[in-house]
């Protein structure tokens, strides 16, 4: 099964709880990660904003909260994509934001369609980064600017030790025994953990088009909000 495929399998499986344990297992810390790349953009010039790999629609609720009056969001899991629809409909939103299926390596959009494009946990799940990066640049408009919000590791004492146990016994464990898909939660460390980092991640940008480059580390490394230019 090609990486993708087993991808969307793991996202579809741990849908129902996947809200759930993301604000668990960060302490709700993901939810302040959310609101410091979406600050990133500058709202006024943000009419129409396409989310890759959306998952339950988290980041274009608050990107819609935070006044940007247009959303398109794509994932390949139709169950992830469920759950959001459904937290839009409750929300009244439908008008502002649409999510539908769609691939981030072949999103089905013209060039220059969006004035800015995000990605928040999703980009390390690309099957070939610099597929997907190339495909946001070119539906992205000139000028335009990416904001990419992702896992890292720290890299100072004590924080490195002591989230490198977490990440790797205590979080499989309870993510584990809540979903019930032990697997999906020992894939998010692996991912992380192989996953280019800060200067190496920008070089991939850089080399996928983006200029402008910059990467913001969030508590103690935890996390790192990545952006760039067309």
């Amino acid at each position: 099964m090609a990486e993708k495929e087993k991808v969307r399998e793991l996202f579809d499986d741990i849908a129902p709880t996947y809200d759930k344990l993301n604000h668990l297992l960060s302490l709700n810390i993901d939810k302040i990660w959310r609101k410091k790349a979406i600050k990133q953009l500058n709202k006024e010039k943000v009419k129409k904003l396409l989310d890759v790999a959306c998952g339950t629609g988290d980041f274009a609720i608050m990107a819609c909260k935070n006044g940007i009056p247009k959303i398109v969001g794509i994932d390949i899991s139709d169950n992830m994509l469920d759950v959001g629809n459904k937290k839009i409909a409750a929300l009244g939103m439908q008008e502002k934001i649409h999510l539908q299926q769609g691939d981030s390596e072949n999103i089905c959009f013209e060039e220059e369609t969006f004035d800015a494009v995000t990605v928040a946990f999703g980009v390390r799940n690309f099957e070939h980064l610099d597929k997907g990066l190339k495909e946001m640049n070119r539906v992205l408009k000139k000028g335009g600017k990416v904001v990419i919000l992702e896992f890292s590791m720290p890299s100072s004492f004590p924080m490195k030790q002591l989230y490198s146990f977490y990440f790797k016994y205590i979080l499989p464990t309870i993510g584990g025994l809540i979903s019930k898909n032990k697997q999906a939660y020992q894939y998010l460390p692996d991912s992380v953990s192989k996953f280019p980092q800060g200067n190496n991640f920008l070089q991939i940008m850089q080399e996928c088009g983006f200029h402008d480059v910059v990467c913001k580390k969030l508590t103690f490394g935890i996390a790192s909000i990545y952006t760039g230019v067309k």
